[in-house]
């Protein structure tokens, strides 16, 4: 096992090498200005919009496209965090701070310890918090057989994952301002809350004013919808679904990152609608390469996949709901991990 182990370690050491005498892990800068000024100009002429119509009932029609603009911005932030945009790591981290903070309101010192943990391991229990039980269970150790309304929610858990989705928007902003008062003190916490603040509060001061109390509630509802749908649905397809390592398992970093992740099939514009999360597998290999580059990485990822009998998993973005829906329901209703992986057991 031993032997196999530093088989896969030079495996990865190899591959990494071939991608960076393909430069796949250089930075472009020049590429992320030109989203950047795109985002910015997309946000001002949708401001102008929204203060030439006023209180017009058409303003409801706008929201999501601010629903769309602030997932959009946090993919930017995102990749920001995982040090793609900089050289410098400095500027890497006061880029995903402001823009996450103040355009999205994002927490950026809630997302980076919530977001490094899940990549360092990805799936396993007790380690990565995006399968932590809270309003779903992933893990069917996890299952209680507690009977009426929460019963009955637990295995129809599938099917109201995007209907709670809904409600992704406004946890994210919670959970951005929760950690800075629970007693962790993270970085920059006052600059944080302030940079927050700004945004929370300035976006309705600014969506109230233009368009009255009646039409802005609902405007703000709205986009706060679309913004949750469109974050939770380019997350969930990547590791929902896919292998759970125990607590107990040691599995190797190019194994953990490759048998745990989906990638979604589709062309440039799907690495646009996702912000290159659906190159997941790539990306979880090579956190630190520029989104853009990501694609190009992908057939060498596959070959090396192939040559060394470790499966790359792909599929449709509709195929990957349903698999999604699929498995909360069955782990829901207390089923064994219907998707368990064979190379769990040897790595025990």
């Amino acid at each position: 096992m031993d032997a196999t182990r530093n088989d896969q370690v030079r495996l990865y050491a190899d591959l990494l090498s071939e991608v960076k005498a393909l430069g796949l892990l250089e930075r472009r800068i020049g590429w992320y200005a030109g989203r950047l000024a795109l985002l910015l100009g997309a946000f001002l002429a949708t401001f102008g919009v929204v203060f030439a119509l006023g209180s017009s009932w058409w303003q409801i029609a706008i929201a999501p496209v601010f629903g769309i603009l602030f997932t959009q911005t946090a993919f930017l932030s995102h990749d920001s965090a995982h040090k793609q945009v900089f050289a410098s790591g400095k500027a890497n981290e006061w880029a995903a701070r402001l823009i996450g903070n103040l355009i999205v309101g994002l927490g950026y010192g809630w997302w980076q310890g919530k977001h490094s943990k899940h990549h360092a391991n990805p799936n396993k229990i007790g380690k990565d918090g995006d399968i932590a039980t809270g309003a779903l269970m992933f893990v069917p150790e996890d299952f209680e057989d507690t009977g009426g309304l929460k019963g009955w929610i637990r295995a129809h858990q599938g099917w109201l994952f995007f209907p709670m989705l809904t409600l992704e928007g406004v946890n994210l902003h919670f959970e951005s301002l929760k950690v800075l008062f629970d007693g962790t003190r993270p970085s920059r916490r006052r600059l944080e809350l302030a940079l927050l603040s700004i945004r929370l509060i300035g976006f309705p001061v600014l969506v109230f004013s233009a368009m009255g109390w009646g039409v802005g509630a609902v405007f703000l509802i709205v986009q706060s919808v679309v913004f949750g749908l469109y974050m939770g649905a380019s997350f969930a397809p990547n590791h929902k679904g896919m292998p759970i390592v125990p607590k107990d398992v040691r599995v190797n970093f190019f194994e953990r990152q490759v048998r745990t992740s989906r990638n979604v099939r589709g062309g440039r514009a799907m690495d646009w609608a996702m912000g290159g999360l659906n190159l997941q597998i790539e990306h979880h290999l090579f956190p630190s390469m520029p989104s853009a580059s990501l694609r190009q990485a992908r057939p060498l990822v596959r070959r090396y996949c192939l040559e060394n009998d470790v499966p790359y998993t792909e599929a449709g973005l509709v195929e990957s709901y349903g698999i999604v829906i699929t498995y909360l329901n069955r782990v829901g209703m207390g089923f064994a991990d219907p998707f368990e992986c064979p190379f769990v057991a040897a790595y025990r």
